[in-house]
């Protein structure tokens, strides 16, 4: 591997570029990056010696490599009976299977809700319970259970309800729930108060009481959360002989879910998240869920999936239903059994998808012309009357993208407002938007760290906006200034291969809170670049080794970057950085650059 001399470790400047075309400095990611002659060895000068270095720079103890490197369910699977009211929980469902009372699954309407929701259904199907399941509107009833809801499930039979994704902060819904007399488990994992609502149980890794064993997972999505109830709910039946004439369900089977789930919520994957997700992609690649198959057919996916495509290609598909469509849809579509239902609605997935992307385009032209009165706020907050709430977590997480905030977008109408927030690292978004209602800002609002929603009277926009500078503008002033473009390897051209990819892929899956490895390449000379599609910029540089490659920057025509790569600065070298990925179009898979930043080389 043609690997250029690293020099100094930890916050020493990559290259010497202390301040690239993005405004940044490159430093190494962590550790000693330094790779001599002996560990760039091998048929392809490539060896182990790399992913124990990803790993390590990922948090890893060198004496808990093995583990990582084959991040398996047994290594990492914790008791479920160390979560508080998790053994509660699983005796109510244990009665509700074995009396075969009426259960209803209520679960939020985005991917993590629909995941979760699919995988108890599914369970207590193999257990030998049908249960329902019920999934808002969210324009009509909005984000998290609504008491007249639970209450009328109650009315019609339902004798338990399991809310999923949601239900942590809901003390008036689930105070009418009690009060008809029909208990409520509640699966959640977003950020609680110190009061919690009357629940028969509340599991939650994101307790203020939990346990400390318990408070490690408070990274885990909501379906991660109800797979280990799943356990919990299965050891029970056993213990009460439930399985002496029966089959054990397949619990590893229902993997897929978790993996899907956990990844489209951004949840970070560390820990026992990357063990869901990397035994949850061998589930997917067997292709036995028939909602699941036709989803992946409909994303025109005839590979195995990779983590990236559960982000990218099948969770923006289910989230499209509750987004703009039919609430219903995602889980529909992954409880089914009937293959030719499972293909019409992920065909209806798929265009709703695409309608998503134009509305969203809207909102986010909208949006960004906000953006030049707000460079002073350490959080963007910007509201508009019409815009979809479907897709205002989306544009949110854009603006956030594009100015390195916290953002806030608020869909507006005559009577209130509402909200969605992304957050960066090292910023806890959700807090504060608790601590905002806690203030009376807010109507209602929750979330975690990375991500929350709201509902807003607009007359306290003003107030409210003021109210999230204040609280977080040293923390978004420190996560700022600590912001650099983290590197991983330095290569020449030649470097970058198929197989240095494949390499660097096995320390995977990568996500929130396990970054894909990023890598420098240069000197280089820009021989082609041009503007692709809307606003992708692409290129073809090629090094002083001979050896060439292409590049491609997503939604960047407009920046500094791509104007300077597009001009080729009369003739000078840069050096390139970003995410390696193989390209399999074409004769032989080559590697290309997923560009994220670049600086001159000379």
């Amino acid at each position: 591997m043609a690997t250029l001399p690293l020099s100094s470790p930890g916050f020493a400047p990559v290259l010497g570029v202390t301040c690239s075309l993005s405004g940044k400095a490159w430093r190494w990611r962590g550790g000693n990056m330094e790779l001599d002659a002996d560990s760039a060895g091998g048929p392809h000068g490539l060896n182990h010696s790399i992913i124990d270095q990803l790993l390590l720079t990922r948090g890893v103890a060198e004496d808990d490599l093995a583990r990582h490197a084959q991040p398996t369910m047994r290594g990492f699977l914790p008791d479920p009976s160390t979560f508080r009211d998790m053994d509660t929980a699983a005796e109510r469902l244990a009665h509700s299977v074995m009396t075969g009372e009426r259960v209803t699954i209520y679960g939020d309407y985005d991917v993590d809700g629909a995941t979760s929701a699919a995988l108890l259904v599914e369970l207590l199907r193999q257990l030998g319970l049908e249960a329902g399941y019920y999934i808002p509107d969210r324009l009509l009833e909005g984000y998290g259970p609504s008491g007249e809801a639970l209450v009328k499930l109650a009315e019609n039979g339902s004798q338990l309800i399991v809310t999923v994704d949601c239900g942590a902060m809901a003390h008036e819904a689930l105070g009418m729930a009690r009060d008809v007399g029909v208990d409520v488990i509640v699966v959640d994992h977003h950020k609680c108060s110190a009061d919690l609502p009357p629940a028969t149980a509340l599991v939650n890794p994101n307790r203020l009481d939990e346990s400390d064993l318990g408070a490690a997972h408070g990274h885990l999505a909501a379906v991660g959360v109800a797979f280990l109830l799943g356990i919990a709910l299965v050891r029970n039946l056993r213990t009460k002989g439930w399985f002496a004439q029966r089959r054990e369900p397949d619990l590893m089977g229902l993997l897929d879910l978790v993996a899907l789930g956990t990844v489209a919520d951004v949840a970070a994957l560390h820990g026992l998240n990357r063990a869901f997700v990397a035994q949850g992609l061998k589930v997917l690649a067997r292709r036995e869920r028939i909602g699941m198959a036709a989803l992946m057919d409909a994303s025109r996916l005839t590979r195995a999936p990779q983590c990236s495509d559960l982000g990218f290609a099948l969770g923006p598909r289910i989230n499209a239903g509750g987004r703009i469509g039919e609430s219903t849809l995602g889980v529909r579509l992954l409880t089914t059994t009937d293959p030719e239902e499972a293909r019409t609605i992920a065909a209806q997935l798929s265009q709703l998808n695409e309608e998503r992307r134009a509305i969203e385009g809207e909102v986010q032209e909208a949006a960004e012309a906000q953006l030049a009165g707000q460079h002073n706020m350490a959080v963007q907050v910007i509201a508009g009357h019409g815009w979809h709430p479907g897709v205002i977590g989306i544009v949110a997480g854009r603006i956030k993208e594009k100015t390195g905030k916290p953002a806030v977008v608020i869909a507006l109408d005559d009577v209130q407002g509402k909200g969605s927030g992304r957050s960066i690292s090292g910023v806890d978004l959700g807090a504060a938007i608790i601590a905002a209602r806690e203030a009376g800002l807010l109507v209602a609002g929750g979330g975690h760290a990375m991500a929350a929603g709201l509902t807003i009277d607009p007359a306290r926009l003003a107030d409210f906006a003021g109210f999230l500078d204040e609280r977080l503008a040293r923390d978004v002033e420190r996560a700022r200034a600590g912001a650099a473009m983290l590197l991983d390897l330095a290569l020449a051209p030649g470097g970058l291969t198929p197989e240095l990819v494949e390499m660097m892929e096995a320390a995977g899956p990568y996500g929130v809170g396990w970054p894909a490895p990023r890598i420098a390449v240069g000197p280089v000379r820009i021989i082609k670049a041009d503007i692709v599609g809307k606003d992708h910029l692409r290129l073809v540089a090629s090094g002083n080794d001979g050896r060439s490659f292409k590049a491609i920057a997503f939604r960047a025509a407009e920046t500094e970057m791509a104007q300077t790569l597009l001009h080729r600065s009369q003739g000078r070298r840069f050096h390139l950085a970003g995410r390696a990925k193989i390209d399999d179009w074409g004769n032989r898979p080559a590697a290309e650059l997923m560009l994220e930043d670049a600086a001159f080389a000379d």
